[in-house]
């Protein structure tokens, strides 16, 4: 995962929670997942555009 350890995920887990709060971080995950989705989506249709296109 990105060259992360479990020990770098668990601090950055920790400092999120200390910087946001407990209860922003279920609504700056579910923004971070629908953005993921979009650019994912964004790159597929890209990818099939490319294909159609040659």
């Amino acid at each position: 995962m990105f060259g992360l350890g479990w020990p770098e995920v668990v601090i950055i887990a920790i400092v999120a929670i200390l910087i946001f709060g407990p209860k922003k971080i279920p609504e700056l995950g579910g923004v971070l997942g629908k953005s993921l989705r979009n650019f994912q989506e964004g790159i597929k249709k890209s990818d099939d555009d490319n294909v159609d296109q040659n």
